[in-house]
């Protein structure tokens, strides 16, 4: 019975190392080719972590399984580590310090379309005094609340759900003709330190078949406009792991500012089928020109959404 018992266990890890192996492995090498494997490396970091407690595993197997175990989860933590740490080591654009003068706060939230919690997020939106906040998935409630008890101006149709909300009137909004099935915001916003635009999208999820030319319209979109002061916000549902996100990186013109910041999901709420301890995908994101330093970036509290608030802190950048 124990050798039994032991020919199953060695037969579950080897087959679990050899499947995240081969996912793995064809992710990294077709991810930038097929959006279909490219969906395998958003989650990277969670087989990476199967990996690692699978070689932990291999200690249990016998000499021959321990050996090729071994091999396949070394293979298959290498090919993720291969996905994630490009994010850690990249250029994230100018840094300034806390004492920056002429700083904007910006805050990105998917306020979550089944979130009851309007008054909390109200209080917790007044308390940070942003200059801008950028909500997707705006409910008519939240956009009323949010209304009612600020002096806040608001970007977006009355009936949209992709809102900008902002201390200050906006001097303009100059959008171009939408031709595709991008969902955008924009508008062009006062500072201390000048004018500068402001744009904020919701991407499908990368599963869904429109995902792709979102991606290409926004590419263009960005790299026609004027982008040294330009801000770009938006919940992506993309990882900075996969390679859609990576080519709005390399070819939008404009710089990520946050690094592997976990947004979602935040969970926690009855009404949320989705509830985990910790968020697992960086989906949220914020770009900036090169006009801009970037003072702080952080995230924020559970608000009955399932995604966390990013809290950025720009200034200009010194030329």
């Amino acid at each position: 019975m124990i050798a039994f018992i032991r020919h199953v266990w060695t037969a579950l890890v080897l087959t679990t190392l050899a499947l995240i192996a081969a996912v793995m492995v064809s992710a990294s090498i077709l991810g930038p080719h097929s959006p279909r494997f490219d969906l395998a490396t958003h989650l990277a970091p969670i087989l990476a972590t199967v990996a690692a407690l699978a070689l932990i595993a291999c200690v249990t197997l016998g000499r021959v399984a321990r050996k090729w175990g071994s091999g396949g989860a070394a293979l298959a933590l290498a090919a993720s580590i291969s996905l994630i740490a490009p994010e850690y080591l990249r250029d994230i654009g100018p840094q300034a310090d806390q004492d920056e003068v002429e700083p904007i706060k910006i805050i990105q939230f998917n306020g979550y379309r089944y979130n009851h919690l309007t008054s909390e997020v109200v209080d917790w939106l007044i308390a940070e005094q942003p200059d801008i906040v950028t909500i997707q998935e705006t409910r008519p409630d939240l956009r009323d609340e949010i209304l009612r008890r600020t002096n806040w101006q608001v970007a977006g149709l009355p009936s949209g759900t992709l809102t900008i909300f902002s201390a200050r009137p906006r001097l303009i909004m100059d959008r171009p003709p939408n031709t595709g099935r991008l969902h955008w915001v924009n508008a062009t916003y006062p500072s201390a330190s000048g004018p500068y635009e402001l744009v904020t999208v919701h991407l499908d999820w990368p599963s869904s078949p429109y995902h792709a030319g979102q991606r290409a319209q926004l590419i263009e979109m960005i790299r026609t406009r004027p982008h040294d002061r330009l801000i770009l916000t938006g919940d992506f549902n993309s990882t900075p792991w996969s390679y859609g996100l990576r080519e709005i990186d390399a070819k939008s013109g404009v710089t990520r500012r946050e690094r592997g910041l976990f947004s979602y999901p935040a969970g926690g709420d009855a009404w949320d089928p989705i509830s985990l301890p910790l968020p697992v995908l960086p989906i949220d994101h914020v770009y900036a020109g090169p006009g801009w330093a970037t003072v702080s970036v952080r995230r924020g509290p559970r608000l009955g959404s399932d995604h966390y608030p990013v809290v950025m802190v720009l200034a200009p950048a010194r030329r």
